[in-house]
């Protein structure tokens, strides 16, 4: 049976993608609760086969396998955290009013006194952000596009070596008609 990622917005496969591990939900009802609310998933019945995959955990919680046989296995209080709804990235914690530093008296009296607060100064930061938007935006778009160009360069990969297979099966079997891939018109 193929494994599927059961995290909304999450198209992951392990038919395609061979590089992510899939884990169970945890035997541990509380633990099993706060991965079914962090995966936005209320009302959803757990089998045998529900799997979540290796993207949504942080590197942290991930144990790598010691022989290349091995699995990728979870920690104990391994918890999915990252989603395509938070851009697979963790916030820093809000500080509450208690845990906040103290604002200065003087809105003028920033540390910092080289800092110029006029509206032409203020007009440049704000094209400068706006410069620097568009630019995480493209880069956003490469990388989309980059890992994008990555699985579909996997998956013929993967046909490849299933043509190969298959060709050296027909050898064996003394066919002469057997296809080859276009960029492989001989045998040797």
């Amino acid at each position: 049976m193929i494994e599927h990622c059961c995290v909304p917005l999450c198209s992951a496969s392990a038919k395609f993608n061979s590089s992510l591990s899939f884990h169970s939900f945890p035997a541990c009802s509380d633990l099993r609760s706060q991965w079914l609310i962090n995966i936005r998933r209320d009302q959803f019945t757990i089998s045998p086969h529900t799997k979540v995959c290796s993207r949504h955990f942080i590197p942290d919680h991930l144990i790598e396998p010691k022989t290349p046989e091995g699995r990728r296995r979870l920690t104990k209080d391994a918890v999915p955290l990252l989603f395509e709804w938070n851009r697979y990235s963790i916030q820093a914690p809000w500080l509450s009013v208690w845990e906040r530093g103290e604002r200065p008296a003087d809105p003028t009296s920033l540390e910092d006194p080289s800092t110029d607060l006029t509206p032409s100064s203020l007009d440049t930061s704000c094209t400068e952000n706006e410069d620097l938007s568009r630019e995480v935006e493209e880069l956003r778009y490469q990388l989309h596009e980059l890992r994008v160009q990555l699985t579909f360069g996997l998956e013929q990969q993967r046909l490849q070596l299933r043509r190969m297979k298959m060709c050296l099966i027909h050898e064996c079997q003394g066919y002469d008609n057997v296809f080859f891939h276009p960029k492989n018109n001989s045998k040797g």
